[in-house]
């Protein structure tokens, strides 16, 4: 949070005193209106550390008390709160009080402990009160309080918002869980910060948009890139044809696919060529079996970019040769590193970059927030998905899609960031709100991808 709070000291010499403070004060103020549906006669409890989150929050308590809300701080380090901000909410007709058991009960909870400086847990006396108003909906200020605002880990009691007012740009922890899981719905205020590029990112739509591969005017079947499938085996043969429905998905010129499963996928892929032969990049491991060593092998012998899914994933050992992308799941990911599955899941960011340090290639962690990690340490995030991705063939198809990338010419990293995205929307657009399977997500993609091209990325498909 360096470039952060860089650039707040950067335009606080700019602007007048208390500008960027009263910025996200209203911003914040008026997030918490929203929620409540209005500020007349709603009953707001603010918790005030001694940082200029703390400051924020009173500031904003200040302008909800102007529209009518009756507005309390609990002062959890009296001496050191934001006398300015606290003689705004004293002016304003906002209390302070002296213990949790003075307040009215709150429609809402303001989360003003501490900031982007906050490390580790809430000390015992902030996670006291905290856990005395479990059931209350909390809005954080900046981040929930408690949580890895650099890191996205937990390292102790902290708060679970309902919703995270953030100002000036999103934080590791607003993206990268399981932290994120802790924000709730994120809201960012634009205070005037002119921030340089981040270490951790999150593709946007019209960024996907940017990135997709689209065919020149003279485009034929080879030079959109011919990818490779070698997936799926007698034990598995529904990898095969799910991770091909992936690459098939109209990204790439050709599919061709080589593997046990070939009968079951030319049936549902007509269009794929069975056979060894000239590809841009191979996917090779997805329910691969008893045969993953063999034909990762022979995949990188190829010399071309591969991407590394499921069983393929137990065979690497170090860096590879050749420009690739792994796909590894929490538990993939662990054995990999010979972690426990809790330790990645606990810390997702430490372990996706040693990853991709380790084994010198791009590395996409899936998880509710994908992460894909590159041996330098930038990281891109995936937000797009919703819980009921998390179904049997999923990742078959997302590692089919992202060598279908990477074969109409993305680098591997650019290719899992862009899979992922797509991954996640076409699971939206295929099934809302509710339940989907895999292959109706590898049937939405071409949908998505015309959504994006057109402009219209937020369009029910």
């Amino acid at each position: 949070m360096e470039q952060v709070r860089a650039a707040e000291g950067a335009l606080m010499a700019r602007v007048p005193e208390g500008t960027l403070m009263r910025r996200a004060a209203g911003g914040l103020s008026h997030a918490v209106l929203d929620l409540l549906g209005g500020g007349y006669g709603a009953r707001v409890l603010l918790l005030i550390g001694s940082g200029d989150n703390g400051g924020d929050a009173l500031f904003a308590g200040s302008l909800l008390a102007r529209r009518g809300a009756a507005v309390e701080a609990l002062l959890l380090n009296p001496d050191k709160a934001h006398r300015g901000g606290l003689a705004a909410l004293r002016a304003a007709g906002g209390r302070v009080i002296g213990s949790v058991a003075e307040a009215e009960p709150p429609d809402v909870v303001v989360d003003g402990i501490v900031g982007i400086g906050g490390r580790g847990g809430l000390r015992p006396d902030a996670a006291a009160v905290v856990e005395a108003l479990a059931g209350a909906p909390f809005v954080a200020c900046d981040v929930p309080s408690g949580v890895g605002v650099d890191t996205g880990e937990l390292g102790g009691p902290h708060v679970h918002a309902a919703l995270t007012v953030t100002f000036g740009t999103h934080k590791v922890a607003h993206l990268v869980d399981p932290a994120a899981q802790a924000c709730g719905v994120v809201h960012l205020v634009d205070i005037g910060l002119q921030l340089p590029p981040a270490a951790v990112t999150a593709l946007q739509a019209q960024d996907v948009a940017a990135l997709l591969p689209v065919p020149e005017p003279d485009a034929q079947k080879y030079s959109r890139g011919v990818v490779g499938v070698r997936a799926g085996s007698a034990q598995y043969p529904g990898a095969g044809v799910l991770c091909t429905a992936g690459a098939s998905s109209g990204l790439a010129g050709m599919v061709r696919y080589d593997g046990e499963a070939a009968d079951r996928v030319r049936a549902a892929h007509p269009e794929v060529v069975v056979g060894d032969g000239r590809v841009q990049c191979w996917v090779v491991g997805s329910g691969g079996g008893a045969g993953a060593a063999d034909a990762l092998t022979a995949s990188l012998k190829a010399g071309v970019p591969v991407v590394v899914d499921a069983d393929g994933l137990a065979h690497l050992d170090g860096p590879l040769d050749v420009p690739a992308l792994l796909t590894p799941h929490a538990g993939e990911l662990a054995r990999m590193l010979g972690v426990e599955r809790a330790a990645v899941e606990e810390h997702q960011l430490e372990h996706a970059r040693e990853a991709a340090a380790r084994f010198g290639c791009a590395v996409l962690l899936k998880g509710r927030h994908t992460l894909v990690a590159t041996p330098d340490g930038r990281v891109r995030v995936c937000t797009s998905g919703v819980p009921w991705l998390a179904t049997a063939g999923a990742g078959d198809v997302l590692a089919g899609l992202c060598g279908a990338l990477v074969a109409a010419g993305l680098e591997p990293a650019d290719a899992g960031a862009v899979g992922a995205w797509l991954h996640g929307a076409a699971a939206v657009a295929a099934g809302g709100s509710g339940p989907v399977t895999a292959g109706q997500v590898a049937a939405a993609i071409p949908q998505v991808c015309r959504a994006l091209l057109t402009g219209r990325p937020g369009e029910r498909l």
